[in-house]
């Protein structure tokens, strides 16, 4: 293991690839990614879940290999996701809340935000998941060995993820069981996998290269909402 926060480490064999979009925060932070808490409060993540719930215009989620986009109808071995988009009201709401907390995301991994893809608002229903994956490259096998990265959306930079339903061992009308966020390539002092627990109106800022590859597994009972953008940035 490789340490890269006062808390956090990486598997050996990422510091040995050559990956062409490496970036990491300050090596001294307890924790390479950022937990913004209560970034909305309760009301506003129930409003938003209730705004989804009524909606039945969505889209299943696409996958997009190099230059093609890949229907997921066909790809549920791979993600199972429904993704909205947010109404006008919460939109203002939500934008507003995320320039308040724009330079402080800034401020903590040493960059510039420039841009931002719209908001996508995902869905993960019962026996729904995402599997492994890096925001900003595709990750290259050979006789089923994971042997590097391949950079396609180089323009990302920075992810965010706001929650508008918590994780919860006893699901309600806002709550999920399962559905864990889990960094698959990083781990505490003791080896333990990195696996969020999120809480209703708290947003995970983490960077979009393969040291922060991730997945969403597999929503046990409940909805898991989650409002999630990709950010372009100037590295400071």
């Amino acid at each position: 293991m490789t340490q890269i926060s006062n808390n956090i480490y990486c598997e050996d064999f990422l510091v040995q690839f050559d990956i062409e979009t490496k970036v990491l925060p300050n090596p001294y932070y307890d924790y390479p990614y950022l937990i913004i808490e209560n970034f909305l409060n309760d009301q506003e993540c129930k409003e938003i879940n209730k705004k989804i719930k009524e909606n039945d215009d969505y889209q299943k989620a696409q996958l997009k290999l190099k230059d093609v986009l890949i229907k997921a109808q066909t790809n549920e071995e791979i993600r199972k996701t429904n993704i909205y988009s947010l109404d006008e009201e919460n939109l203002k709401i939500y934008t507003n809340k995320f320039l308040d907390y724009k330079s402080k995301i800034e401020d903590y991994f040493k960059l510039t935000l420039t841009a931002s893809t719209e908001v996508q608002v995902l869905e993960y229903l019962k026996d729904s998941f995402y599997t492994m994956h890096s925001d900003d490259s595709s990750m290259l096998y050979k006789d089923n060995e994971l042997i590097g990265f391949l950079p396609v959306a180089r323009q990302r930079r920075v992810s965010t993820v706001l929650f508008t339903t918590s994780y919860d061992e006893t699901t309600s009308e806002n709550s999920f069981t399962g559905g864990e966020l889990l960094f698959n390539f990083l781990c505490d002092a003791n080896g333990n996998e990195i696996k969020l627990k999120p809480k209703a109106g708290d947003m995970v800022v983490f960077l979009s290269n393969p040291y922060f590859t991730h997945e969403v597994l597999k929503v046990i009972d409940g909805r898991r909402i989650s409002l999630v953008q990709w950010h372009n940035a100037l590295i400071n």
